[in-house]
């Protein structure tokens, strides 16, 4: 009898640690200020918003609605805002965000020297962000945080794939175009390199101001140069204004090739067919690919009226992710999220198969398209053809050559 009890009296002390570690788990499954808030700090109104700005923003409450609304009985708040290009806007309202405005993570950030920037800030104070359009290598690289991630594409998947497959065509000197900012900075390094590895020569290159109008005279010296390939290492209106003075001065009909390594379908848009057919580039996503992608495109569309870049698609794909991976952990805290990120694989109309590194890179499969010609165009927005599918492994640098340091040599 006093077994019995004994044995009575410790299963209900086992029953009532179970009941507090079982209260415990509900307590860790709070949301801080009962609220998961998502900033999206953007390009609303210059010269990059149409690859992402307010098409970025409607991806984010799109994936949010999709979500649920709702996540572990919180609901979601997706807020926006313009950075206008400018480093000290945009770390200004990131920290007003992360200080007076409770946001969680920061989502998009075109603008490579503001998403440096914003990754320090948000390595200092706890919270996650979500990369898109930043091309930069040095935020998987030198400059890499446990609570940030780079999901559609950097410099480095734009750019080797492309110079290897016009070297390997004999196209083999280079006069290249930068953008005189980070990006451009990062593109022109990283494509030099690979152009030096593979055989090929830069015979020259020049650097533009952000926001030119007229880029003629950084294109005649790429033309005098008589360099077979022009690399444009800008991207946006910048790129797509290069392009049509480049059609204007007669560099393409005059035999030299032109390449955009990061491009992006609202530019071929904006140049129409006419101007952008047989450009070839890598892309990260295409609206009309398949069914699960014209169907997220198909809604979009009728919000937007354009069909969605890879950078407005990966907004999409990475804040669901997030979410996906605060209701698997239980918690908002930004680094247990983030490993939970990376354990969890990314399986959606963006990306198949795709892995979250160590490093923050988001490795997936990339897209070698071509501009279709305007006869072959069977519909609006029916502008590329595949020419392959890049597996992810090929397409982004080697986890073994990354700089960061949270990579396990």
């Amino acid at each position: 009898m006093q077994l019995t009890a004994f044995n009575l009296m410790r299963g209900l002390a086992a029953a009532l640690c179970l009941g507090s570690l079982g209260m415990a788990g509900q307590a860790s499954a709070q949301i801080s200020d009962d609220v998961v808030k998502i900033g999206v700090l953007t390009d609303m109104s210059g010269q990059w918003s149409d690859m992402n700005g307010p098409g970025s923003l409607l991806a984010a409450q799109m994936a949010a609605a999709d979500f649920g609304g709702t996540v572990l009985g919180k609901p979601i708040e997706i807020i926006g805002a313009d950075h206008l290009h400018k480093a000290d806007v945009g770390v200004g309202i990131a920290r007003r965000w992360i200080e007076n405005e409770k946001v969680d993570a920061i989502s998009d950030v075109t603008n490579s020297a503001i998403a440096l920037a914003v990754q320090q800030l948000t390595r200092e104070t706890n919270r996650v962000a979500l990369f898109s359009s930043p091309g930069t290598t040095d935020l998987t690289g030198k400059q890499c945080s446990p609570t940030g991630v780079q999901w559609v594409y950097d410099n480095y998947s734009n750019a080797v794939g492309p110079v290897k497959a016009l070297i390997d065509k004999g196209n083999d000197t280079f006069f290249i175009i930068t953008a005189d900012f980070a990006f451009g900075h990062s593109l022109e390094k990283i494509a030099t390199e690979a152009i030096k590895a593979n055989g090929g020569k830069v015979v020259g290159t020049i650097r533009h101001p952000f926001g030119a109008t007229d880029l003629s005279a950084f294109l005649l010296p790429a033309q005098a140069s008589k360099a077979k390939v022009i690399m444009l290492a800008t991207a946006g209106k910048d790129m797509t204004t290069a392009i049509k003075q480049a059609n204007e001065f007669g560099v393409t009909a005059g035999g030299q090739i032109l390449t955009a390594p990061v491009m992006f379908i609202s530019d071929v848009h904006a140049l129409g067919l006419p101007t952008a057919q047989g450009i070839s580039f890598i892309e990260g996503f295409y609206w009309n690919q398949n069914d699960e992608t014209r169907a997220f495109a198909k809604r979009f569309f009728e919000a937007r009226k354009a069909m969605p870049t890879a950078l407005q698609a990966g907004v999409y794909s990475s804040v669901m992710h997030y979410l996906k991976a605060i209701q698997a952990a239980g918690t908002d805290e930004a680094k247990a999220v983030s490993a939970k990120m990376r354990e969890l694989p990314v399986n959606d109309f963006f990306a198949k198969n795709g892995k979250l590194r160590e490093d923050g890179r988001m490795v997936h499969d990339m897209l070698l398209v071509q501009v279709k010609k305007p006869s072959e165009s069977k519909a609006p927005w029916d502008y590329y053809d595949v020419l392959a599918t890049v597996p992810g492994e090929q397409a982004f640098l080697p986890l073994a050559q990354s700089e960061c340091a949270l990579v396990k040599k």
